[in-house]
């Protein structure tokens, strides 16, 4: 079994003697001028998960970089339960954006007590920025040469002020493994469902998406809401078509089958898509057929070349590179982490 980032032996260990998992530790840092609803983003979504018998299996705590009260961009105080030690003590802290640092915005140092906060961090905490906190991780040398996001419109201005990060804002989070970034808004949402999901498994994110009424996975990056012009409404769109090939990942789906489905040339719809999803149709199916691995690895105890075939990924070899490409796992050790239960088959190794 995996072990969350920041749960130590002597935590699994003490959990195991209480009869029950000692919940991962959850630091939010509240900076003057944060938007209430990012801020809340993390409280919300992880307070949604529990175990099989309803215990929390995340412990989540607002702070502040020096323990008083901050002013959020609407105008009413935010009262924290605790100052910079919640952050020593985190097994993952989150930072949403701020609206009160435009030094930020040119690259300008953080204010004294932050950096001392940050400072404070455990080394293998888990790091993680909701927007514009990515500026926040930038400006204390977090991001460094690593791979982040940020919102969108501001991903040129972030660029020119953080040059050594490699910036991707067509995306809406980075997993770079203890380092991860969202893009703006919602987006914040997607990545602790995502989280949740590399912690807990499908089903757990799933469970909390439910809670949350939201979907547990969004299609494509921020691309699709990048404000370019509209395209032709006499256009047909690509979603009939991505529903009907999500019921059909198991069979050959090549491009000029599925432009001959949505009833376009194949440039057309391969332009379409992009558009409409922010990534091209190989890309959306590859990430489709994965997702759908993984289920059948949580869910079931079919072999490994099984599960392939019926996530149209063809072989079990190839299952093995596309899982240690796009999540540095194996399928036998994401199932033995995130199953069922089940007995793994012979061929999982």
């Amino acid at each position: 079994m995996s072990t969350i980032p920041g749960t130590t032996a002597e935590d699994t260990s003490a959990g195991s003697e209480a009869g029950a998992a000692v919940p991962h530790r959850i630091a939010v840092l509240a900076l003057p001028g944060v938007p209430p609803f990012e801020l809340g983003i993390p409280s919300r979504v992880f307070g949604s998960v529990a175990d099989a018998e309803g215990r929390p299996l995340y412990e989540v705590i607002v702070c502040t970089a020096d323990g008083a009260p901050v002013l959020s961009d609407a105008g009413f105080i935010v009262q924290p339960a605790a100052g910079p030690e919640a952050l020593a003590h985190a097994d993952t802290v989150i930072v949403p954006p701020t609206h009160a640092m435009p030094e930020l915005g040119r690259g300008g140092p953080l204010p004294p007590e932050v950096r001392a906060a940050i400072a404070g961090i455990r080394p293998g905490t888990r790091l993680v920025s909701i927007c514009t906190g990515s500026y926040v991780l930038a400006a204390a040398g977090l991001l460094d040469g690593r791979p982040a996001t940020t919102h969108w419109n501001l991903a040129p201005e972030f660029r020119r002020a953080y040059p050594e990060v490699k910036v991707d804002d067509e995306v809406l989070f980075v997993d770079d493994g203890d380092v991860l970034t969202s893009a703006g808004v919602a987006a914040g949402v997607d990545l602790c469902l995502h989280m949740i999901r590399r912690d807990h498994g499908a089903a757990a994110a799933n469970r909390a998406a439910r809670m949350c009424v939201v979907p547990p996975w969004r299609d494509g990056g921020q691309a699709q809401f990048i404000d370019r012009p509209v395209p032709e409404p006499t256009l047909a769109g690509t979603s009939a078509t991505r529903a009907w090939a999500l019921e059909h990942l198991a069979e050959p789906l090549t491009l000029a089958r599925l432009s001959e489905h949505a009833r376009m040339s194949l440039r057309s719809f391969t332009r379409r898509f992009r558009e409409e999803v922010g990534m091209t149709p190989v890309q959306w199916l590859t990430a489709q057929r994965l997702e759908l691995a993984k289920q059948l690895l949580e869910t079931t105890d079919l072999p490994i070349d099984l599960v392939a075939h019926r996530a149209g990924i063809g072989s079990g070899n190839s299952l093995r590179a596309h899982m240690r490409t796009a999540f540095g796992i194996s399928p036998a050790a994401y199932r033995r982490a995130f199953g069922t239960g089940a007995p793994p088959s012979r061929t999982d190794a």
